[in-house]
């Protein structure tokens, strides 16, 4: 039987945000997700390990914000589609007034977002453009939210290596930064091919095949994105050794370094 399909959508061309879904478990995805997904697998097993691990670290750093930085106005970037633990159910675990706006440029994930999140308080799905950050910025939904004169933490998820070099991410980030208050927060996540450079690469060709491309970068080229802001410890580092938690028991086995994360206070 076909599967159906949201109108207007392409569900023949694999989309990274339903390709990660499909890694955590996920049902909002289609064949030709799965079968991109499959071509990743064949080369690098890890990745829906590797999925939840940026998961669990995108959860601790906003329960982090929430209950030891006081944040309380979160924007989420590349958000993808919803699923468990989204950024305001952990904020709200240390503080239930936080505010929450998603942004993604995907109808699938704008449409799941909206009908997911419909009932929740305080928090919006928009849509956006991480290469346009002024249109996301000049937004008027955006500011009936968040409040930009009060510290609000912006995350880049597992998103930047979705823009190439060309697409200048480095000012994406610089742009929404210089838009936000001191006392700020910057938290981001990026794939590298630090490790087992030959599989990061084979498994970053399929997704050229997909909605957007995967750009591997070495660490100083992901410091950079921390410009004009003061990393927090323990600097940057593997998706695991950013505050682990003591009730988790460490893994039976350590994956290869295919993400380097880390969160930034702006001064």
């Amino acid at each position: 039987m076909d599967e159906p399909t949201p109108g207007g959508i392409d569900v023949t061309v694999p989309n990274v945000a339903r390709m990660y879904d499909f890694y955590l478990g996920g049902k909002d995805n289609y064949a030709a997700d799965r079968e991109a997904a499959a071509r990743v697998l064949e080369v690098a097993p890890q990745a829906p390990a590797l999925a939840r691990e940026n998961r669990a670290f995108l959860g601790r750093a906003v329960r982090f914000l929430a209950a030891e930085a006081g944040v309380r106005q979160f924007l989420d970037l590349g958000a993808g589609l919803p699923t468990r633990g989204n950024v305001h159910e952990a904020a709200r675990e240390a503080a239930a007034e936080t505010r929450c706006v998603y942004v993604d440029n995907d109808p699938v994930v704008l449409t799941h977002g909206r009908a997911l999140l419909a009932g929740a308080d305080n928090v919006d799905v928009i849509p956006g453009d991480l290469r346009r950050p002024e249109e996301i910025l000049a937004g008027p939904r955006l500011h009936r939210t968040l409040d930009f004169d009060r510290p609000v933490a912006v995350l880049f998820s597992s998103v930047l290596h979705c823009l190439t070099d060309e697409d200048d991410p480095w000012r994406t980030v610089r742009v929404l930064g210089e838009a936000l208050p001191s006392g700020s927060h910057l938290v981001l996540s990026h794939i590298t091919a630090a490790e087992q450079e030959d599989a990061a690469q084979a498994g970053a060709a399929v997704y050229r095949r997909a909605s957007s491309e995967m750009t591997l970068r070495r660490a100083p080229d992901i410091a950079r994105f921390f410009d004009g802001f003061e990393l927090l410890e323990p600097g940057l580092v593997p998706l695991p050794d950013w505050r682990p938690s003591a009730a988790l028991r460490p893994p039976r086995e350590r994956l290869p370094t295919w993400f380097l994360c880390g969160v930034a206070r702006k001064p």
